[in-house]
């Protein structure tokens, strides 16, 4: 089973995260899943699930949400602060990590490589290791920071993958604006999908 790695921050754009782990767990990867603060506040806010206030409260809620028994090990989330879980290692091998939705300040501390929380030090490790790292930054309007930011990770690398829909296919829903995004990122991950409408 493939493991990938999925950050939240406190971006905007939660309803991203939550359409990319029900793909991936549909396709049977295991999910290794850490939420910012901010991140868990917005999720709340977004999408109305409320996540608990422990790490393991969480877990137990977003397997309920996604269906999951309460021992399936397909989702496993981890505290922000906790450096020393297994993907804060780049000796724990992982198929790459997603951050989405990426703020900017999560965006910043990555290109500057300043790891100072578990999402942070695990996308340092995928650059370290070079491993795939998606992020899909979400802010509007962007500042030459931002951009530069943005720039120096594509440098080294790293997909940059902005939440910006395509409307040729004529969407018709949220869930088709969400799932061409979502869309996108699993192009990039070369996972198989058919969850948007392709150019013909």
């Amino acid at each position: 089973m493939s493991k990938y790695i999925v950050g939240v921050t406190g971006a905007s754009g939660s309803i991203y995260a939550q359409r990319l782990i029900e793909v991936l767990l549909a396709k049977d990867y295991q999910i290794y899943l850490v939420i910012s603060q901010p991140g868990q506040q917005v999720w709340s806010s977004e999408l109305g699930i409320e996540l608990g206030e422990s790490t393991q409260e969480l877990e137990s809620n977003l397997r309920s949400h996604f269906k999951l028994s309460k021992d399936d090990q397909s989702l496993l989330c981890f505290d922000n602060d906790n450096l020393a879980a297994p993907i804060a290692s780049g000796s724990f091998k992982t198929a790459g990590m997603m951050v989405i939705p990426c703020s900017m300040a999560t965006l910043a501390g990555i290109s500057s490589g300043r790891a100072s929380s578990l999402l942070k030090r695990a996308a340092d490790v995928c650059l370290k290791e070079k491993r795939q790292l998606i992020v899909v930054p979400r802010e509007t309007p962007l500042n030459v920071i931002h951009l530069e930011n943005m720039l120096k990770l594509a440098r080294l690398g790293v997909d940059i993958i902005p939440p910006m829909p395509g409307f040729y296919n004529q969407p018709q829903t949220i869930d088709d604006l969400v799932n061409f995004v979502v869309g996108r990122v699993l192009d990039r991950l070369e996972v198989e999908h058919n969850i948007y409408q392709r150019w013909q």
